[in-house]
């Protein structure tokens, strides 16, 4: 008796799909390309190209620098790295939940806090100068003969509402606020390593991991988009398309990132960039 239209075996047709390694092989060879020619022009190392189309991904460094790998491979020989990177997810266990991005740097709210002057305290200086002042020129006015009293009398006295200029105390000076365009790096704290990244030239599938190998953040930056990483020791970052990125590391720009269609691997320290 037949059950359905299912193949005796029991297998569905994606069984018969070739694996993820061996799509990308015949991808290749299809294409007219040879390993190093793949290898030159993705920039990833041919023993790495090899493993893969051998379904080995352990030279990778770990499922995200995998799945980085697949896409840029997938690309360069024609075939869709989406599909092929959601196959490598149910192989290996699924996409593990991002990590809580740390606090994200942003020099530009850094701001110290102004303290305001204390307008009472000076208003009750200048009432004590002028009461002090009217009580002293009376009081020396008492003292003398009439004439002395009738030319104090017919003299107009000080007014609390208009201190003289010698009595009323100073304004002091408004404290100086920082100017908006200060340079970005002043603020760094320097207990952290922080990395900005900007779309630029187009956009880019960045990942970023921080000093224990936990996941910060993985996707597509958009153009024009920016992402901030923050880490007390170390930030590890990998850029699909380096040439497309404006990168800043501890405040200071980072020149020369990689050309266009580049994937880069760089990893940032606490401190002066070119060290890192």
């Amino acid at each position: 008796m037949s059950i359905g239209n299912l193949p005796e075996d029991g297998n569905s047709p994606e069984d018969d799909r070739p694996s993820i390694g061996r799509a990308l092989q015949q991808a290749r060879i299809s294409a007219g390309l040879t390993v190093d020619e793949v290898s030159s022009s993705t920039r990833v190392r041919t023993p790495i190209v090899r493993g893969i189309e051998q379904d080995d991904f352990s030279r990778c460094g770990g499922d995200v620098y995998a799945r980085g790998h697949i896409r840029v491979l997938a690309r360069a020989v024609g075939l869709d790295p989406e599909s092929l990177i959601a196959r490598f997810d149910a192989e290996h266990g699924g996409r593990p939940s991002p990590t809580a991005p740390a606090p994200l740097f942003e020099a530009e709210r850094i701001r110290p806090d102004p303290r305001r002057p204390n307008w009472t305290a000076a208003m009750v200086a200048a009432i004590v100068a002028v009461v002090g002042f009217v009580g002293f020129t009376l009081a020396r006015g008492g003292g003398g003969d009439g004439s002395s009293v009738a030319e104090d009398t017919a003299s107009p006295k000080p007014s609390a509402s208009a201190p003289t200029n010698s009595a009323a105390p100073s304004k002091p000076a408004a404290p100086h606020k920082p100017d908006p365009s200060d340079s970005a790096i002043a603020g760094v704290p320097a207990d952290k390593v922080t990395v900005k990244l900007t779309a630029e030239g187009g956009q880019s599938w960045i990942s970023a991991q921080d000093h224990n190998g936990r996941l910060i953040e993985e996707g597509v930056l958009r153009e024009g988009d920016s992402k901030t990483f923050s880490d007390s020791r170390r930030v590890d970052l990998v850029l699909g398309n380096a040439g497309a990125i404006k990168l800043f590391v501890n405040g200071k720009e980072v020149k020369n990132v990689g050309t266009s269609g580049a994937v880069q691997r760089l990893s940032y320290t606490r401190g002066d960039p070119e060290a890192g």
